[in-house]
């Protein structure tokens, strides 16, 4: 918590590991210059091509300013954030237009992405002490006078940090606080059910979203959840923001997602 904290307030070091609500996606556009003086300007490229000739680093970024870096970012309106593409404009040289040199690549993160990353953190702070909170009633009451935390509190203490952070659903917790992997393979619904139950989801609720994974089949490998599957979990959230199911808010829709991706083999 303090790593993150501290990383939050001064910023990410080159090595540091950046959450996953600080990567986000760029758009490029380019300008060619052809024979006989023909050019096209502005031209936007395909994520596709990105990938297939530069690698697919190229199409996210990883932002590491501190949040009042990204709060000024935020506030400034004039929608898109440029990033240093020139390296980009080598890989891609004779490979998008036949016969055009590519001059100049720009990068772009749009300032909606930014403020998701402010927003995120802001949830991620509020979402952390309502959990704490909630799972450790003692932990209001440390002081640095006070006795510490039981070891089992403690243990407690981290997964809620772990999980409400950095969102890691790839482990959930069981009734007994220990940690269990995700282990659903691909087609078993059996699986897929007992998984989000340990996770804290009623088994019967856990049946029932199985059911609507099972019918419907993915929208993509990078949207695997369905208009019923979303509907699904509109109707339930608010069981999770109440604490009547044992999910942590800021995990929710992410735990699910990936339950999904394992269950259709697109992960």
């Amino acid at each position: 918590l303090a790593d993150w904290v501290k990383h939050e307030a001064e910023g990410y070091p080159v090595g540091a590991s950046v959450p996953e609500y600080r990567i986000v996606n760029v758009t490029y556009t380019a300008t060619f210059h052809g024979p006989f003086g023909t050019g096209i300007k502005n031209a936007p490229i395909p994520s596709y091509l990105i990938q297939q000739h530069a690698g697919d680093k190229w199409n996210v970024h990883e932002v590491r300013g501190s949040i009042a870096a990204v709060e000024h970012l935020v506030s400034d309106k004039d929608g898109t954030i440029g990033i240093d593409a020139q390296n980009l404009m080598l890989l891609l040289q004779g490979k998008v237009y036949e016969g055009y040199a590519c001059n100049s690549v720009t990068g772009m993160i749009s300032r909606v992405a930014m403020a998701e990353i402010l927003q995120s953190v802001r949830s991620r702070v509020l979402e952390l002490t309502l959990e704490l909170e909630k799972a450790i009633p003692d932990a209001a009451t440390v002081a640095v006078t006070s006795p510490a935390l039981k070891d089992v509190d403690n243990k407690q203490v981290s997964q809620i940090i772990h999980q409400t952070v950095y969102g890691n659903i790839n482990q959930v917790n069981a009734a007994d606080n220990a940690v269990v992997n995700f282990n659903i393979s691909q087609g078993d619904s059996d699986a897929l059910i007992r998984e989000l139950a340990k996770a804290g989801i009623p088994e019967a609720s856990a049946k029932e979203f199985a059911e609507i994974i099972i019918s419907e089949p993915p929208i993509s490998a990078d949207q695997p959840l369905g208009t019923k599957a979303a509907a699904w979990i509109g109707k339930n959230i608010g069981k999770v923001v109440s604490g009547t199911w044992k999910v942590g808010v800021g995990v929710f829709g992410k735990l699910l997602e990936e339950a999904a991706l394992r269950y259709y083999g697109l992960k």
